[in-house]
């Protein structure tokens, strides 16, 4: 019996084979470019997990054609590290690929640093992590970042069918896919998780044919996939119901989630990294305490570590699911950006511009601009957004006592204009 998982067998060799990331592998993209014609330089593959990675380390293998060595961040050390820049003393244009990067410490990042630097090895690190955040300054400058998207439904639609119909063990199988809800749903986007749960569930069945329903799915996930897999498998399940429980203001669930996590030997870090995003994005000025004790908690677990970190993130939990909450702020940058998409790049105003020479001083830069200091009550009306956009309104301050006293601000300043 072939014990390789349907992923695995499924994985493209070519970048005309991958599914999704066309931004990246599209002939006309950088990436396509170098590594046809093998100049691939170090980068750095961002993104959620089962979106391509790997797949795209493996391709430029087969590719590039050159020396390449694969060390998994969760089992390599410095040891390792240095055993693969050895021979790439006696090779030409070795490749390393570096799973989970964002997984190695300073000391591992460090033992990367020269070897990437005089061009000894050409690094490929993949992470579901922000490179600006998990990757030492000093390398990442010396990479290339790429960020890979999730996944589109027809995506993942066009996997399902594939592997039916293109797989040495399933294509010779009778399978009738009725339903695909509960397979893309269970999967979170996750193009390996969704290979393999398609896997587990013909296998599963003893009916000839087989019809896949999403009851069916359901049922035999709920049985036989993993509880808490941190690598992977419920990990954004998990953080995602984490994320609700404080947004909904239930600490009880919060607790209960981070209980899990932290049980399942999530990473610290990214456990209170999401609490910083939290902080702002569904408390913000609704209680601007929020974003200070998160930031704390980010910086005082990093310096703590397990077991006792766990206290920490209580605390931080508890306080932000029992905090008042506002997403105006989040809001209002998502509307400002989808506007400054929409409307590409409108000129500012001449009276707001910048007039540090003659110059520009001539052609009116800076003129009539009113200093709101020099006015009683430190204001004074006048038009600060480009003329295309005038009154447009960004900002709503939500129904929060905090917020409260904004809106009764904006409302003597600009309650006119605007209609806070």
């Amino acid at each position: 019996m072939n014990q390789t998982p349907l992923a695995e067998r499924m994985r493209p060799t070519r970048l005309e084979d991958l599914i999704g990331q066309s931004h990246l592998t599209a002939p006309t993209t950088f990436l396509y470019r170098a590594i046809k014609s093998g100049s691939v330089p170090s980068l750095i593959l961002w993104g959620p997990p089962g979106v391509g990675k790997t797949t795209i380390a493996n391709i430029i293998a087969n590719e590039v054609k050159a020396p390449f060595y694969t060390l998994s961040a969760i089992s390599a050390g410095v040891k390792d590290i240095r055993q693969v820049i050895e021979k790439a003393r006696f090779q030409q244009g070795v490749v390393l690929f570096i799973d989970e990067i964002h997984r190695f410490n300073k000391s591992q990042q460090d033992a990367l640093l020269g070897a990437v630097e005089k061009g000894m090895i050409r690094l490929i690190g993949a992470t579901t992590e922000n490179p600006s955040f998990e990757v030492n300054a000093a390398l990442l400058s010396r990479c290339q970042v790429f960020t890979l998207n999730a996944l589109e439904r027809a995506d993942l639609e066009t996997m399902v069918k594939q592997a039916l119909e293109k797989d040495t063990l399933l294509k010779n199988k009778q399978v009738e896919l009725k339903e695909t809800e509960a397979l893309l749903r269970l999967s979170g986007g996750d193009g390996r998780k969704l290979l393999n749960l398609l896997e587990i569930v013909i296998d599963a069945i003893e009916d000839d044919p087989i019809v896949i329903t999403n009851d069916l799915v359901t049922d035999i996930a709920q049985q036989r996939v993993a509880i808490y897999d941190k690598s992977g498998e419920q990990h954004y399940d998990i953080i995602s119901a984490f994320i609700k429980s404080i947004r909904g203001s239930d600490p009880n669930a919060a607790v209960y989630w981070l209980a899990r996590m932290i049980e399942g030997g999530e990473d610290v870090k990214f456990i209170a990294r999401r609490l910083v995003i939290l902080a702002s994005e569904d408390i913000g000025n609704a209680n601007p305490n929020a974003l200070l004790l998160a930031t704390q908690c980010f910086e005082a677990v990093k310096i703590i570590g397990y077991p006792e970190a766990r206290i920490i993130l209580s605390q931080c939990v508890t306080y932000l699911a029992s905090s008042a909450k506002s997403n105006a702020s989040y809001i209002a940058i998502n509307q400002a950006q989808s506007i400054v998409k929409q409307e590409g790049d409108l000129p500012v105003p001449f009276h707001l511009r910048n007039a540090p020479t003659k110059l520009m001083k001539d052609l009116n830069y800076g003129k009539d601009y009113k200093y709101s200091h020099d006015y009683p009550n430190n204001f004074v009306e006048q038009e600060y957004m480009p003329d295309k956009l005038k009154g447009v309104k960004l900002f709503e301050p939500g129904q929060n006592a905090r917020e409260g006293d904004l809106r009764k601000n904006l409302q003597r300043l600009w309650g006119k204009k605007y209609g806070y």
